[in-house]
């Protein structure tokens, strides 16, 4: 058997405890975390671990991915482009404009190459369970990015069965986009649970892109996207879930999430927000980075939602997660 031989990224080995799961007043348990925040300049405003160093964003890349396929030529309605930069629940409405991105070039959802798999969404996973249905690319929380990668093939001439590959147009168009807007040089790159490549930059450049994007002028593609999202949040997330709550009830912020515990942030004041959970869980992320953005006196109501994180015992909160050294 052969053993995978990795180094530790310093963002990872370096990250300090942010977060306690307390039981009874009981720490059981640390969240190790990377927390940065980045002003109009780029500058740092907060840093707590090695911000500087990569990490892959996962589906927290996905807006910027977006505006590298509207610089390319796509044009889709507001409600379609959140949803390219959506990791969504599976909901009807969701699907509904998935298969509208497709049919708009003349594709259906056999076209669409991410896994397979059920909707987040409970009570859509429940009736996909009842109806005998099984996993599915077009339910699987990633379709709309693929969809719309799509979409930006039919546009250009591109070929449309390569469209994963990390040198086909499209993902180069995509690295250089990502690298633009982060200032990053792309370090790594790797397959993401969807079946597309997956990039690597620093956490610091991760939140320099989401206050550039949602800072933009207007008129630019920047904005067109940062607006789609501004106005769609459902789409980008769905019921229930914080990033749409998030998006919804703070005025002039976008924000996506990711695998293996990552979020960014984008203030209309050009401010960054970007984490990453050195274990990857996702239970500490949204309370992590409630506390964050109140510490850049961000006032918004939807942080009640991401802080509120009980600790359950025989049904019954006996505790909860809380942020700590922010």
């Amino acid at each position: 058997m052969s053993t995978l031989h990795t180094a530790t990224p310093p963002a990872l080995d370096d990250a300090p405890v942010l977060a306690h799961y307390v039981r009874g007043g009981f720490v059981e348990s640390a969240h190790r975390a990377s927390v940065v925040a980045t002003g109009p300049d780029g500058a740092h405003l907060l840093a707590l671990g090695a911000v500087d160093d990569p990490v892959f964003p996962r589906s927290s890349n996905k807006p910027v991915q977006t505006l590298a396929m509207v610089r390319a030529g796509l044009r889709m309605p507001a409600h379609h482009l959140a949803i390219a930069s959506a990791s969504h629940s599976g909901e009807d409405f969701h699907l509904t404009a998935v298969r509208e991105m497709l049919a708009s070039v003349g594709l259906t959802e056999g076209a669409l190459q991410n896994t397979p798999d059920y909707p987040v969404n409970d009570d859509a996973r429940e009736a996909v369970l009842r109806s005998g249905g099984g996993k599915l690319p077009i339910t699987q929380n990633c379709s709309g990015k693929h969809a719309a990668m799509l979409a930006t093939c039919v546009v250009n001439g591109w070929d449309t069965t390569t469209y994963r590959d990390p040198s086909h147009p499209l993902q180069q168009a995509i690295a250089q986009t990502l690298a633009e807007l982060t200032g990053d040089e792309i370090t790594s790159t790797a397959v993401d649970g969807c079946g597309a490549p997956v990039m690597a930059v620093t956490l610091a450049g991760l939140a320099r892109a989401f206050g550039a994007m949602a800072s933009a002028p207007a008129g630019t593609h920047e904005a067109e996207v940062a607006d789609a999202i501004r106005a769609n949040p459902a789409y980008l997330g769905g019921t229930g879930r914080d990033v749409t709550a998030l998006i919804e009830h703070t005025p002039g912020l976008i924000a996506k999430d990711g695998a293996e515990s990552v979020y960014a942030v984008g203030l209309a004041d050009g401010r960054g927000v970007a984490l990453k959970v050195a274990d990857g869980y996702p239970r500490a992320k949204p309370v992590i980075l409630a506390a964050a953005l109140r510490r850049l006196g961000v006032d918004s109501p939807a942080l009640a939602q991401l802080e509120h994180s009980p600790v359950l015992g025989h049904g019954e909160p006996v505790g909860a997660i809380v942020a700590v050294n922010i």
